[in-house]
């Protein structure tokens, strides 16, 4: 008789797999109730964006409805967005009752914003 006792073997356990996207880009919602100065003193706040950059954000944002302001992790993009609805009405703008409007979009893939007008960049 064979006293050789085998031991179970344990399988390195795998790491979860995820489909969530590790980059997240924050969007800018165009309303009618904030001036180019609010979107751009917004952007150099909140994202320390140079004025050029600002401007170009608050261009995009006027012609196409939507503008990206940043891509990085998402709770910095949270975080971001939820900066952008607490920063307040427009004082440039008679009537402006509150904040513009953000969203937060996964980056999946080969995605790339550094050629969409005012968006992509790197982390801040």
């Amino acid at each position: 008789m064979n006293d050789t006792a085998t031991r179970p073997q344990t399988r390195p356990k795998d790491k979860p797999k995820t489909d969530e996207p590790k980059m997240w880009r924050v969007v800018l919602l165009d309303d009618d109730h904030h001036t180019y100065e609010y979107v751009m003193r917004m952007m150099q706040k909140l994202f320390r964006h140079p004025l050029e950059r600002a401007f170009k954000i608050a261009q995009t944002v006027d012609s196409q409805g939507r503008a990206v302001c940043l891509v990085t992790h998402k709770e910095h993009a949270e975080l971001k967005r939820d900066q952008i609805h607490a920063f307040g009405p427009d004082p440039l703008m008679a009537g402006c009752k509150g904040a513009m409007s953000a969203v937060i979009e996964p980056v999946w893939g080969d995605d790339d914003d550094d050629d969409e007008p005012g968006g992509g960049g790197a982390d801040n």
